[in-house]
């Protein structure tokens, strides 16, 4: 299986199970095991070069459980197959999204509009408070 177009995890290093899935389907439900879950042992694969398991490891460390593995359940549909690609688009998915190196950000200073802006709405707030305060009499 190609994991977001960069690795390819062979199926020996995957583990599907089956269990019973709740919602509509009439008997189905009752007799067919259609729920699946995909678990992926990210720590102890083979597969993957070492500086994109050590980028999974760090972006994908409250999804993975003890045993360094991440789990992805599909009990959306009906049947067995949807809900097999459904776990496999999902994994695929989590992947890409920790794959992807974020850019840095560049701080900038603000703008002299944006500078004068706030100034100014410091000045209109202040004159509004001013305006608030009770009159004294001058002595």
């Amino acid at each position: 299986m190609l994991l977001a177009g960069k690795i390819f995890v062979p199926d020996s290093e995957l583990e599907w199970q089956f269990a019973q899935s709740g919602g509509p389907g009439g008997q189905n439900v009752n007799k067919v095991c259609t729920a699946v879950r995909l678990s992926w042992n990210v720590r102890d694969s083979v597969s993957i070069p070492e500086p994109f398991r050590e980028r999974l490891l760090a972006r994908l460390g409250d999804r993975l459980n003890a045993a360094g593995e991440l789990v992805v359940t599909a009990r959306e549909e009906r049947s067995q197959y949807l809900n097999r690609r459904a776990a496999e688009a999902k994994l695929s998915a989590l992947v890409a999204a920790a794959l992807t190196v974020r850019k840095m950000r560049r701080a900038t200073k603000p703008t002299k509009a944006s500078i004068a802006r706030r100034l100014e709405s410091k000045e209109r707030r202040s004159a509004i408070k001013t305006l608030r305060r009770p009159v004294r009499p001058e002595e």
